[in-house]
């Protein structure tokens, strides 16, 4: 059989969604029984929806060709037009999303200062807007699990709750960007239904750690899941016989989810090889998730990245200053071997 994978970089590590399907998991998206997603008779769809739903202790799930789309549907399904939502300042929905929560959902965002998983829950309860203020009242919060520009680091379980209490108190609803959430309930230990009941939605990506080649899931009540079925109409996301990449989903949720620990603990073993320089804290790196600080070096990231590539080592430039680096299920010992001794050369000549 000939390996479709061999055309990949010796040692990708930009992101965990530059992965490709194994045989086993091609082999499932082969065989899957398909129908019409739009008319809701795609089996394969409506079982991992099911499935989803369930793992986090919600009623529906509903499936969306990518992370971007899966919170923008949820944010509209928990902030009204002109409505307003709190959310990190470097949180994905507000940094990568292009704007989209204002220009599509009509959404008002504010922003709490950047600190990853590190969340002050008194100041965003200041930030709380009521219903009758004289501007804009504050509709829901969002957080990320887990934290990407915070370098992968987890919000511990107690936050979530005392953050719920605060929404309660308001009467806001809760939205949780989960597109790494399998990874924080590996670390923690924490069941995924403990996590769905602090959200009032959840989006949650099977091509991020998980190894699918598309697609992620708006997770909530029955009711606001039927609400996201037409806004994801709506958006140009109703799709056909998407069994064929919902098979792909089933198959990494099935064999791809406990093996996450692997990844966090090369990141580790990555992240003390570094540590000599200062650019990275090994005690902080819980996930499977590398941030390379290069501030008070003599390189900047895209300096940094442009070397590693010459020796086949691929990274992300994310600021002028941060590099990412991101373990997943194709990079095994001895791609973790060969990003240590390169990364190693390259800061030891810049020093």
């Amino acid at each position: 059989m000939v390996d479709l994978r061999s055309t990949k970089p010796a040692v990708d590590l930009r992101s965990d969604t530059v992965t490709r399907p194994s045989a086993g998991m091609r082999q499932a998206m082969a065989s899957a029984e398909v129908g019409d997603d739009v008319f809701a008779d795609d089996p394969t769809v409506n079982a991992l929806e099911a499935r989803v739903a369930g793992l986090f202790g919600h009623e529906a799930a509903l499936f969306a060709p990518s992370g971007s789309m899966a919170n923008q549907i949820a944010l509209q399904l928990v902030t009204p037009r002109a409505g307003e939502l709190l959310a990190g300042a470097d949180a994905h929905v507000v940094t990568y999303e292009l704007g989209a929560a204002g220009a599509i959902g009509g959404i008002s965002t504010r922003t709490w200062p950047a600190v990853g998983a590190s969340l002050d829950v008194g100041q965003i309860a200041s930030m709380i807007r009521p219903q009758g203020y004289p501007s804009l009242p504050t509709r829901a919060i969002a957080v990320e699990q887990t934290h990407n520009l915070g370098g992968g680091t987890v919000i511990p379980l107690a936050t979530l709750r005392t953050l719920r209490e605060i929404s309660d108190k308001s009467g806001l609803l809760m939205h949780c960007d989960g597109a790494r959430i399998w990874h924080a309930h590996v670390a923690d230990g924490v069941p995924l239904h403990e996590y769905g009941a602090l959200f009032d939605t959840l989006s949650v990506c099977l091509s991020k750690g998980l190894g699918a080649p598309v697609g992620s899931l708006v997770v909530g009540s029955a009711a606001r899941i039927a609400e996201a079925r037409v806004i994801r109409k709506r958006m140009g996301g109703g799709m056909r016989q998407v069994g064929i990449l919902a098979a792909a989903g089933d198959y990494a949720l099935t064999h791809n989810v406990s093996r996450l620990a692997e990844d966090h603990a090369r990141a580790r073993r990555l992240a003390e090889a570094l540590s000599k320089f200062n650019v990275v804290n090994p005690e902080e790196v819980r996930t499977n998730l590398v941030p390379i600080d290069l501030t008070g070096t003599s390189i900047d990231a895209p300096t940094l990245a442009a070397e590693a590539a010459k020796r086949d080592v691929h990274v992300a430039a994310m600021l002028p200053h941060l590099v990412r680096v991101v373990f997943h299920l194709d990079v095994d010992d001895n791609g973790l071997d060969q990003a240590t001794t390169v990364l190693t050369e390259i800061l030891d000549q810049s020093r």
